[in-house]
């Protein structure tokens, strides 16, 4: 499985956008979606909080997971960032295609 799609959860649209970008223009991510507002619930520091927040669809090969992840670390104002991947285990291969000629390993 050599494509996933990322999740990446933001604080905001804007920090959405600087991230996405930074990993296109980087060649890291062939195409990023971004979902504007989605509301999150989550346990943290022994609290039950619920936050607007962006999300990050994010379209990519295996191989560069770690160096995404190391970027968007670099970028993301959470002390936690999520960033969570799952297989694509089957797509049109001209997109498959078309990822592999746009990111870089």
């Amino acid at each position: 499985m050599d494509y996933i799609v990322v999740f990446i959860t933001t604080s905001s649209l804007e920090e959405a956008k600087k991230i996405a970008n930074h990993l296109v223009e980087n060649k890291i991510a062939a195409c990023i979606n971004i979902v504007e507002k989605i509301n999150s619930t989550f346990f943290w520091k022994g609290n039950i909080e619920n936050y607007d927040e962006s999300l990050l669809i994010v379209k990519t090969k295996r191989s560069l997971f770690n160096k995404l992840k190391e970027e968007v670390k670099k970028l993301h104002s959470y002390t936690v960032p999520e960033i969570i991947a799952i297989p694509i285990v089957e797509g049109s291969e001209d997109y498959l295609n078309w990822i592999d000629e746009t990111v870089k390993e």
